[in-house]
């Protein structure tokens, strides 16, 4: 069986619509001596390859294939070949040498509202005019979200599972420590014929998350328990004749070494806020990469 030669079709299909990447096609007939020969051998006969440029427009590379049989005849095959604007710059042949693809999204999402900022941008403990701590409040914040795609010879989910839940130790992206999360990772094999020849990969797909406030908590520190002399006792408040120390109903505010916070009757000493992140970190330059 042989390729006896081709000949390239003198129509010439392109499209072209506003806001939108043009497509063009080549058409070539391809004669062979035995109706048996193989589709490979037929598309391979023509002067093109996949990722080739037109010859007319060199943004736009080929894509896509067919073989079908022309005007019925057992000895001669119509090759079409489609050309399209690639999405990403210097496409690879090869899935495992394509550079990650990254997408980024904005969001809001709800969380206690626990501080504020004054007119002077200093954040303090979200109290009321007599110093108690608003429970149940909440508030919206803004995050940056951001989407990976990935191509990887292989999975190692030991991996996913350390990163996930995991904060950036350093500068990532351009912010802070802590600022970035690793919401999760997911990941199925997938296949491609590169040459004639199979390639098997995982595709991977990552989720970070960035809050500008950071990941860490910011918590009032209050508490029903004091620590004084190396003794927990019990926080209280002054009666209503303000002359008695009586059992508080609600958490008060402590000082940094979990005493309680001295106020003489009438006075309100909102509380400190402390952080305490709860999550560990871990160097995202090193497992995400970053935008190419």
């Amino acid at each position: 069986m042989a390729i006896v030669g081709y000949t390239e079709l003198a129509v010439v299909s392109a499209s072209r619509r506003f806001g939108e990447p043009p497509k063009f096609q080549r058409q070539f007939v391809v004669e062979v001596d035995n109706p048996a020969e193989t589709q490979t051998a037929i598309s391979n006969a023509t002067p093109v390859t996949l990722l080739q440029a037109h010859p007319e427009a060199a943004y736009c590379l080929a894509f896509n294939v067919s073989v079908g049989n022309y005007n019925n005849s057992r000895w001669h095959y119509l090759v079409t070949w489609d050309y399209e604007l690639p999405k990403q710059g210097s496409p690879q042949a090869n899935p495992l040498d394509r550079p990650d693809i990254w997408k980024f999204t904005t969001s809001g999402i709800s969380v206690p509202a626990l501080y504020y900022y004054d007119a002077g941008e200093n954040l303090r403990t979200l109290v009321n005019t007599a110093g108690d701590f608003w429970e149940g409040a909440q508030t919206d914040v803004s995050c940056l979200k951001a989407h990976i795609s990935a191509n990887r010879a292989t999975y190692d989910f030991s991996i996913s599972l350390a990163v996930t839940n995991a904060l950036n130790n350093n500068t990532y992206l351009g912010f802070p420590a802590y600022t970035w999360k690793c919401d999760g990772i997911s990941a199925q094999p997938a296949v491609e014929v590169v040459n004639e020849s199979e390639v098997r990969y995982w595709q991977i797909e990552v989720e970070l998350t960035m809050r500008p406030d950071g990941h860490p908590l910011i918590l009032p520190n209050v508490g029903w328990n004091y620590v004084r002399a190396g003794q927990r006792r019990r926080v209280w408040v002054w009666n209503e004749a303000g002359d008695e120390k009586i059992p508080a109903s609600n958490p008060q505010p402590l000082d940094a070494n979990g005493d309680l916070v001295s106020v003489s009757p009438g006075e309100a000493n909102p509380p400190i806020l402390v952080t305490r992140r709860v999550h560990h970190a871990v160097n995202f330059s090193t497992y995400f990469g970053a935008p190419s």
